[in-house]
């Protein structure tokens, strides 16, 4: 070895140790966003009784948080295109962990309401970076292994936010009740901001792009007026302007396209960069994100509802039932991207369709068997089955949609891959109200309450299963394997999409 390759090969090692502790530092950032979405839920009752929140602001604590998550991602992607991933991820996660110690030290429901609305609008800002610093942080055969932990933090955090929510309310650390499930961010957000700015890489579009504001208008209009009524309807009572609204959404949204068209004939510089629905893999595994949003939507929301009002548990009791489905979604996730779709392609993500499916009925099986005696260990099996199921779809589905995305797209391209699975989900919230509520008296005697609520699970994921049999075969749409690889899992030569990215730093 000359004297010349050694700090060559110690300069490489260096980089490549930068970009997975890059890595680690924006997964801990999704990871973080994930728990936070669902950890508020399990605290509801002891942020009611500590805070004296009325039932509308405590709608509020949790819809104004996915309000502005959904309305700004898009625009949160495209701004990372513009001014910078590593910027905007900073700015967010920076906001997101001001927004946090605002909540937990909130004097008053209206501050906590629209700190949650604060704190919603900086994870905007911080999510879509996520995608976009990794499609350009790491190569093409490089991406499957990067996205496979990826999907085992999308497991870990669908579970661990009602888990850690339950254990942090019950513990009362220092008296605060549930306070610390906002103070948790703290250090964990400034131990992100201090790393990020020394190992993430700066990286934007390779052309100057500029912000298209009338796209902002009509994107974030058009989201608020979908979501909105969805998020409060049944509270609301499904009132004739709900409708109206959800109907003008889709007017406005046929308003954007003709403008965003526009935009990109004249400067090439849209919001919603719409060359992106030529790409058949990008197209096509939009569709199943966001059909796979509303399956989720519904079986988490009723799921809760099952445990806690419907067989009685506690807190404690009903975030621990979920460990067995969140350990099997985080290694069914790595083996999926790294082993199987290499091998076997979109077939690996129609296999988890159908466990899935098979898991879900199971689950019915098993509900009307047992009723109200049924114990956590006989839910492991359908939550372990529905657990590998869903490992095999979010790792593989993410990949596959990035895996032709020109680079200078990403942001755009991740921030609307986040937007259409949050709209997913509020479609899944808003159908809980027909599939589960729809089915049960609003006035029930108490005795009657636990086997109403068995009863209307049970209907709901008859409804979750038809729903990943329409995914099965939206499935079929997607290419038979990702570009980016071969049979055996070896890399192609590197395509159009991997061409470099502008790095900056």
């Amino acid at each position: 070895m000359t004297s010349t390759e050694t700090p060559l090969n110690s300069a490489a090692a260096t980089a490549d140790r930068r970009r997975w502790i890059a890595l680690a530092i924006v997964m801990t950032a999704a990871f973080m966003d994930l728990v936070d979405v669902t950890i508020v839920n399990i605290a509801i009752p002891s942020i009611q009784r500590d805070a004296g929140a009325s039932f509308g602001q405590i709608q509020w604590i949790t819809a104004g948080y996915a309000l502005a998550f959904a309305a700004g991602l898009i625009t949160g992607g495209r701004l990372g295109d513009i001014h910078g991933r590593k910027r905007l991820f900073l700015i967010g996660i920076g906001g997101f962990t001001l927004a946090s110690a605002l909540c937990g030290f909130a004097v008053n429901p209206e501050m906590l309401v629209a700190s949650r609305i604060l704190q919603g609008g900086m994870a905007a800002l911080m999510v879509p970076q996520v995608l976009s610093i990794v499609h350009a942080t790491f190569p093409a055969h490089e991406r499957g292994k990067v996205f496979g932990l990826f999907g085992a933090v999308v497991g870990l955090g669908a579970v661990s936010g009602p888990l850690l929510g339950a254990l942090l309310t019950e513990w009362n650390l220092f008296g605060l009740e549930w306070r610390p499930i906002f103070l948790i961010n703290l250090p964990v957000g400034i131990a992100g901001l201090i790393l990020g700015r020394r190992y993430i890489t700066e990286s934007k579009a390779p052309r100057a792009l500029k912000l298209d504001l009338v796209g902002v208008a009509l994107v974030t209009l058009g989201l608020l007026m979908l979501l909105y009524p969805l998020t409060r309807g049944r509270e609301l009572g499904w009132p004739m302007w709900g409708y109206v609204s959800m109907g003008g959404a889709l007017v406005v949204f046929a308003a954007l396209v003709a403008y965003e068209r526009r935009k990109t004939a004249r400067d090439g510089s849209p919001l919603v960069e719409l060359s992106l629905f030529k790409v058949k893999s990008f197209a096509a595994g939009i569709a199943v994100q966001t059909v796979f949003g509303i399956a989720l939507g519904i079986f988490f929301l009723v799921w809760t509802f099952y445990m806690q009002i419907g067989l009685g548990w506690g807190e404690l009791r009903a975030g621990l039932t979920g460990v067995p489905f969140s350990i099997a979604v985080s290694m069914a996730a790595g083996l999926s991207v790294q082993k199987l779709t290499p091998r076997f392609g979109r077939k690996v993500l129609q296999a988890g369709a159908l466990l899935m499916a098979l898991g879900v009925l199971i689950y019915i099986w098993e509900s009307e068997r047992y009723g109200l005696s049924i114990a956590p260990w006989q839910m492991a099996l359908p939550l372990v089955v529905m657990g590998v199921g869903m490992g095999l779809i979010v790792a593989p589905l993410t990949d596959a949609i990035l895996s032709e995305v020109p680079r200078e797209h990403s942001g755009s391209a991740s921030g609307l891959i986040s937007t259409v699975q949050q709209m997913g989900n509020a479609l899944g919230l808003g159908l809980v109200s027909v599939v589960f509520f729809g089915t049960m008296s609003d006035h029930l005697p108490r005795a009657e309450v636990g086997a109403a609520f068995v009863d209307a699970f049970q209907n709901a994921l008859i409804w979750v299963a038809a729903v990943m049999a329409a995914i099965f075969l939206l499935m079929f749409a997607l290419p038979k394997r990702p570009a980016q690889h071969v049979e055996g899992g070896e890399p192609t030569p590197a395509a159009a999409s991997d061409k470099e990215p502008e790095l900056v730093g």
